[in-house]
């Protein structure tokens, strides 16, 4: 008898998560990038089944060309779609109907970046370097104020394209400096191949704060229930990392073990942790109204849109 109890209660509990896998909301992210450190939230809500817990069944697509997400999100061939705050206002600019619902990383990973035996100790030593970039547009203004901040102009400089290769082209002495690098990758990058490298942050040169890294949706589904969920999974994961960082590690690499547990993962992951976002939702509308000055300054938008347009703070 009781062995019968066991097996009927056993079955009754595999016909519960069977019906749990069925009623469960299908979500489809589309991340910025391959997979890393960045996305630590993401990918541990996914392992720990935080997803699960709210009722969302999440596909990750991690993509081949970086600069669609957004615009699939925004023809409605995704739902959720990693994104960055100045590349939303230019987005929205040109008339793409997307919407901030969240944030990963509140402040600005970008950075200048130089190698320490280059002997530029301060910005004004870059008159007469070249200095590579990767993505022309926000980059450039970015330069562009972080140099007139020190008495520089963009003519100062030698800009070189060199087409995400920013630590490459820094080791081989093709430029002098780069802009783009994130401070919480490019500097382990550098020093596991024997390298120190030093740091210039843009919002130390004139250069609002911004959101590095953002969650967007197509305009009118931010209301969606489904995204509330999305969110309180996430904060509930970011908790969870920031409460047991080494155990959440062996759950982020378990993702991919071949491809995430190495040496440069492991030390950007101790950097990026402290810079995620505690609440997912919270909308700083002071940042997103000097951001949107700056670019539009800057000549990267032609006109300032209203904030509950293009950025809203989702409910619970």
């Amino acid at each position: 008898m009781k062995k019968i109890t066991q097996f009927f209660t056993a079955l009754l509990a595999s016909f519960a998560l069977v019906c749990q896998a069925q009623a469960n909301e299908k979500i489809s992210l589309l991340l910025d990038w391959f997979i890393n450190p960045d996305h630590a939230n993401i990918v541990v809500a996914q392992q720990k089944g935080f997803f699960a817990k709210q009722g969302l069944e999440v596909a990750i697509i991690e993509p081949t060309d970086p600069s669609m997400p957004p615009k699939l999100v925004a023809a409605g061939k995704g739902d959720i779609a990693v994104n960055y705050q100045p590349q939303l206002l230019m987005q929205v600019d040109e008339g793409l109907p997307l919407v901030r619902v969240g944030t990963i990383v509140g402040t600005p990973l970008n950075s200048l970046t130089v190698l320490e035996s280059s002997k530029i100790n301060k910005l004004e030593d870059l008159k007469g370097k070249k200095i590579g970039f990767s993505v022309s547009g926000f980059e450039d203004s970015l330069l562009e104020k972080m140099l007139s901040d020190v008495g520089l102009h963009k003519q100062d400089v030698e800009l070189i394209n060199v087409n995400w290769a920013l630590s490459q082209s820094l080791l081989s002495k093709q430029v002098d400096a780069v802009i783009g690098t994130l401070r919480n990758f490019e500097p382990h990058e550098l020093n596991l191949e024997g390298h120190q490298a030093k740091l210039f942050y843009p919002e130390q040169y004139g250069v609002p704060s911004y959101e590095e890294l953002i969650f967007v949706v197509q305009a009118g589904k931010q209301n969606d229930a489904k995204i509330a969920k999305f969110l309180t999974a996430l904060e509930q994961a970011t908790a969870y990392i920031k409460q047991n960082p080494t155990q959440a590690w062996q759950d982020f690499v378990s993702y991919k073990p071949k491809e995430l547990d190495n040496e440069l993962n492991r030390r950007a992951w101790k950097d990026t942790i402290p810079l995620l976002s505690d609440n997912v939702r919270k909308l700083d509308k002071d940042l997103y109204q000097q951001v949107a000055q700056f670019m539009l300054d800057s000549k990267l938008i032609k006109s300032l849109p209203a904030l509950d347009r293009y950025a809203v703070e989702v409910g619970q």
